[in-house]
């Protein structure tokens, strides 16, 4: 039997708890089924991931699945599709485990072509293949950075497990911080260390996950510039809701162009600025939140 397709919208009984939480007006196609789990964790990272990395993701995910824990996902090479394949595992062996892959492109489209059989299997598993965009809709880069924002509000963590430095999974975990969601980290690569120095939780197993998810971690301390700092001038006056550009920047704090634009890259990186299009920054709801407190 082929799996059922629905358009699900704001104010629908289907429509996830998580995005409503989140304030989404998105409307999605699913293809399968959302089932609302206990908890939920978003599972990134690199597309050309080390084979430890791709091991380590899918035995996390396995255990996670097997304790009803839903695993989301991007549909992408390496990491994603270990974490896909992990919660896979789990509902072969023990009829337990769901996994939601929310694409960058329609539900129709299989991208990328690798990928026919994981997306074919998916919604026939109790899993689902999610989009914010309309049937035919092809992969593009602007697509996937609205789509990892969606990824981390469907869950109530995100974890990278490997990046590099300017990895898109990053786009993922900026969201996280943004949403108020649990971000964690696996030690070990550039991203995940940079993330791990800005307050996310480290973990190395699906116990360590588990551990965060119940509350049993401290929450991180996620810092803030230095106050003699370019970064701190440049955060002082971005704003929430008005985006501004690296020259407005400039002429308002009376840094040059470059030391503005090295800065809001660090700000970017630890989730307090929010870049928008046409080079424009805001400030982020986390930063918003940490100045206040």
């Amino acid at each position: 039997m082929s799996p059922h397709s629905a358009i699900v919208a704001p104010g629908d009984p289907s429509y996830p708890r998580r995005l409503a939480e989140a304030r989404s007006a998105l409307s999605l196609e699913v293809l399968g089924a959302l089932r609302e789990c206990r908890h939920s964790v978003a599972i990134v990272g690199a597309r050309a991931a080390t084979a430890e990395a791709v091991a380590r993701t899918r035995e996390i995910a396995y255990e996670l699945a097997a304790a009803d824990v839903a695993i989301i996902s991007g549909g992408a090479l390496g990491i994603d599709a270990a974490a896909h394949r992990g919660a896979l595992d789990a509902y072969r062996e023990h009829g337990a485990g769901t996994t939601v892959a929310v694409l960058g492109c329609g539900v129709d489209v299989v991208y990328p072509p690798r990928h026919r059989d994981l997306f074919a299997e998916i919604p026939t598993t109790g899993g689902a293949l999610v989009s914010q965009f309309p049937r035919e809709a092809p992969p593009r880069r602007p697509h996937f950075v609205q789509r990892n924002r969606t990824i981390a509000a469907l869950a109530d963590l995100v974890l990278v497990v490997e990046a590099q430095a300017s990895s898109g999974s990053l786009y993922t975990a900026r969201a996280a911080l943004d949403l108020g969601r649990a971000l964690a980290a696996v030690p070990g690569s550039p991203g995940c260390q940079r993330l791990l120095a800005a307050g996310a939780h480290s973990v190395a197993s699906a116990d360590e996950v588990r551990s965060v998810l119940d509350g049993a971690c401290p929450a991180p301390h996620i810092p803030m510039p230095d106050p003699q700092s370019s970064a701190a001038q440049v955060l002082a006056v971005l704003h929430q809701s008005e985006s501004r550009d690296t020259s407005e920047l400039a002429e308002q704090t009376g840094l040059s162009v470059r030391e503005v634009a090295r800065a809001l890259t660090g700000l970017e990186l630890d989730g307090l600025a929010i870049p928008m299009p046409g080079q424009c920054y805001v400030r982020s709801a986390l930063a918003n939140q940490l100045l206040v407190s």
